[in-house]
């Protein structure tokens, strides 16, 4: 069994935002992978369904970002699932937007969800680092973080997450580099060696998110189905 985990905040007011790229990640992959409806349980939203015959758990804590391990720790423990079959998906502010890397253990390099995951599981899980881009100085982070994708991030983002899940049978494999290659030709990008680092173009001064004030907790988000014509197609682009 493996737990994919999706990072985010709950509630209509945070749906658009970068800093929700991982649940919407999982929330494709459950749309198009069969999954069973969302469900309340550890804290979160869990999915059931399975990919390449193994049994998959998709989760969207929903205790905000900076206590995200307090649900994926309640959901690895009633399933005894090992940190090393938990998979993370996350905006990663140290890659260009719709570059897609994966790593095991590591840093948690200022993300408060990655953060919180690390005190209550330590960092032997995967991560799926979701490139957002940095906004260039450390005082516009926050802004860009919480900021809802603009409407011409459409172009990259719909296409990097369908690939995402169409794609992740290789992780579930296993198969991280294979997975990496497939996501960056598919997104139009250029093939690079498997043990290429992904987290070496970090800016000065700055690691990566500092989300969280809230503290009470809002309805969850709803299926990725219609969602970022929703989001993307109105408002101001932030």
């Amino acid at each position: 069994m493996l737990i994919m985990v999706g990072l985010g905040n709950p509630g209509a007011q945070y749906a658009g935002n970068r800093h929700n790229i991982g649940f919407m990640a999982v929330d494709e992959i459950a749309r198009t992978g069969g999954f069973s409806p969302w469900s309340k349980k550890f804290h979160g939203e869990i999915a059931e369904g399975s990919i390449a015959g193994r049994k998959v758990i998709l989760l969207k804590p929903l205790t905000f970002m900076n206590d995200s391990g307090r649900s994926v720790q309640a959901a690895a423990a009633f399933y005894k699932i090992p940190p090393a079959d938990i998979v993370v998906f996350h905006d990663e502010l140290d890659l260009p937007p719709g570059k897609v890397r994966v790593k095991t253990g590591g840093g948690h390099g200022g993300h408060n969800g990655l953060r919180s995951i690390d005190a209550h599981l330590g960092k032997e899980y995967r991560r799926v680092r979701l490139g957002i881009g940095h906004p260039g100085s450390k005082e516009r982070v926050n802004p860009h973080v919480l900021g809802d994708f603009a409407k011409v991030d459409r172009d990259w983002l719909e296409p990097m997450l369908e690939t995402v899940a169409r794609n992740a049978p290789s992780l579930v494999a296993g198969e991280d580099a294979v997975f990496m290659n497939k996501v960056t030709l598919a997104t139009g990008g250029s093939e690079e060696p498997a043990g290429a680092k992904g987290g070496a173009g970090k800016a000065k001064g700055e690691s990566h998110v500092r989300q969280a004030r809230p503290t009470e907790t809002h309805a969850a988000t709803g299926p990725m189905a219609g969602m970022l014509r929703r989001l993307l197609g109105g408002g101001d682009p932030n």
